[in-house]
């Protein structure tokens, strides 16, 4: 489950953010999760309580956002959006999609004290 050391590099970026921009406390941490990231949003939930106690975080709510997927077809030049990563072009029905958006994780927003 390597959504647990997902959870302790984000552990380690609060840890530098909070020396950076000094805040002490982690209430509330947005992460955009995109359909393609490969990241289990439940497991990623149960590893964030695990990983964070004892940390600034401790305590802290999650907030999922779910990131859209798109990508480029390679046939007709259209931007699509698309849930799958085998999905045909919507526009022209080709397979040729190139994705451009959705395989992201990241931290998009803070609630600290």
């Amino acid at each position: 489950m390597h959504e647990i050391s997902l959870c302790e590099s984000i552990r380690e970026m609060l840890e530098d953010q909070a020396i950076e921009q000094r805040f002490e406390r982690v209430r509330r941490i947005w992460l955009e999760i995109g359909p393609f990231s490969c990241v289990e949003p439940d497991a990623l939930r149960f590893g964030f309580d695990a990983v964070m106690r004892g940390s600034l975080a401790e305590g802290a709510d999650l907030e999922i956002v779910s990131a859209p997927g798109a990508a480029k077809c390679l046939n007709c030049g259209a931007t699509v959006r698309v849930a799958d990563r085998f999905a045909l072009c919507p526009q022209c029905g080709h397979a040729a999609l190139q994705v451009t958006a959705g395989d992201e994780l990241r931290i998009c927003k803070l609630e600290v004290v």
